[in-house]
């Protein structure tokens, strides 16, 4: 229950952002997708890593999907 308040607070506190990421999941990731992240500190330089999805990678997005009862 806690958890689905953090959620639900995630969501009022950053809409765009979760928006961002129902659409991107609105279809498969395949594999050979590169996911790129990049954080910027205040008053730091940004870094910025990336990887390329790869099976086992899928196989975890599945069992992760798995956890959200809201998800078909």
């Amino acid at each position: 229950m806690k958890l689905m308040q953090m959620k639900n607070k995630f969501s009022e506190d950053h809409p765009k952002f979760v928006a961002f990421l129902k659409m991107l999941f609105s279809r498969p990731i395949e594999e050979g997708t590169v996911l790129e992240v990049t954080i910027i500190r205040p008053g730091e330089a940004p870094v910025t890593a990336n990887m390329k999805v790869n099976q086992s990678d899928l196989e975890m997005f599945e069992e992760l999907k798995n956890l959200n009862p809201n998800q078909g």
